[in-house]
């Protein structure tokens, strides 16, 4: 029986020791505000906003919310994050993606202040985790390094296999497990012996946005499997990139899908926004 990676309940874990720490900031006269923007009403995306705003109140920071019209243009949000950057009282800018197709994701993105970048996707946030300085990193990748850690798993000196290597997850993650001394290969859509080599991992963390692409083949026995993907069917039963029945029996440790590193998003966005707080 694999140990199950528990996110709900690291992220729990999480979300209280950063209310501890809000408190004292409190105490000391630094108080915090996030500020999320939604442009359009994806039904997704205002759940993910919704479960942030209680989040932040949780933990006992201010959310202010922008809740803009699909029609909204470039322009009017650039005016709009740009206010933000000069408000001394906000810490934390987050834009919510994705944005309408009129609107470059790229420019609004470069377009927050780095000290105010809680999604750590800022040009200038990864190149600081590339050299490894210091700078807010991506929160799926920096939350999995935290279910990674508080589950007792070792990471130095291990082999870990990416599937997948976007942005927000594939390339930060990698550089992440580097800075834990893991030995690292990234793989995806085009990698030839895909099977071969994720059979060679100690860790495999599974982004590939397929829904249970990943099953007992691809595996050596005792591995620990990380599953970022999420997928809802036509009964809305949610499932992710592995095939967890499948697999769960050959892993030393593996997330579940809902409730391995979905919670965790959060989690460290909250802590991101702590950061902010004392930069």
């Amino acid at each position: 029986m694999a140990k199950l990676i528990d996110g709900k309940h690291i992220s729990a874990e999480i979300k209280e020791e950063l209310k501890q720490k809000v408190a004292e900031l409190k105490a000391e006269g630094i108080t915090g505000a996030l500020a999320v923007i939604q442009v359009g009403d994806d039904p997704a995306s205002s759940v993910y906003v919704r479960n942030k705003k209680k989040a932040c109140e949780f933990i006992g920071i201010d959310s202010l919310s922008y809740e803009l019209s699909e029609e909204t243009t470039q322009e009017e949000l650039l005016e709009l994050i740009e206010k933000l950057n000069q408000d001394e009282k906000v810490n934390g800018i987050l834009v919510q993606l994705p944005v309408p197709k009129h609107i470059d994701e790229n420019t609004i993105i470069k377009a927050i202040s780095p000290s105010k970048d809680v999604d750590g996707f800022h040009p200038q946030s990864v190149g600081a985790l590339t050299i490894g300085q210091k700078g807010f990193v991506s929160c799926t990748p920096a939350g999995i390094i935290q279910l990674l850690k508080r589950s007792d798993v070792e990471i130095e000196g291990k082999h870990c296999v990416i599937i997948g290597r976007s942005n927000i997850v594939g390339k930060p993650m990698a550089l992440l497990m580097l800075r834990e001394n893991a030995t690292v290969t990234i793989t995806h859509s085009r990698t030839k012996n895909l099977k071969e080599i994720c059979k060679a991992a100690d860790i495999l963390i599974v982004a590939i946005g397929k829904k249970e692409f990943v099953d007992a083949s691809y595996l050596k026995e005792g591995a620990v499997v990380i599953d970022v993907g999420i997928h809802r069917d036509e009964n809305n039963k949610l499932s992710g990139d592995v095939k967890f029945d499948e697999v769960e029996p050959l892993c030393s440790a593996i997330t579940p899908v809902p409730g391995g590193v979905g919670p965790m998003t959060i989690a460290m966005l909250m802590n991101n926004c702590v950061e902010a707080m004392t930069k």
